[in-house]
């Protein structure tokens, strides 16, 4: 029996497309390689999916899962909601800036 564990930060501050370039870096690696892969990455979005496998890990071992043997099955990331702001500037004008938010969902499973 494949049971999968999950966890998921959502409203994470960072750009979607910005951290699906992680997510898709580390999907189908084991854990330990992908947590060396996230060690060393220089994206700023491999310290939010840090945490994020973190706390699948932490829900697999709760469930009394074997550590050693978990695959990252699935790693996605989703588009929250866009906080706008305005930036002021000459002559009264205000340009748009749109501060992105992402869902962070991580899915281990036990591959032998």
């Amino acid at each position: 029996m494949h049971m999968a564990y999950k966890a998921s930060h959502r409203f994470a501050r960072i750009a979607p497309r910005k951290a699906r370039l992680v997510a898709d870096l580390i999907r189908g690696m084991r854990i330990d390689d992908a947590m060396t892969e996230l060690d060393f990455s220089k994206k700023r979005a491999a310290w939010y999916l840090k945490a994020v496998l973190k706390s699948a890990i932490a829900n697999a071992e709760e469930k009394a899962a074997d550590v050693e043997s978990l695959v990252i099955s699935a790693s996605r990331v989703d588009e929250g909601p866009t906080i706008k702001r305005f930036q002021p500037k000459d002559r009264g004008r205000a340009h748009p800036i749109r501060k992105r938010t992402c869902h962070l969902h991580i899915e281990l499973e036990e591959k032998n």
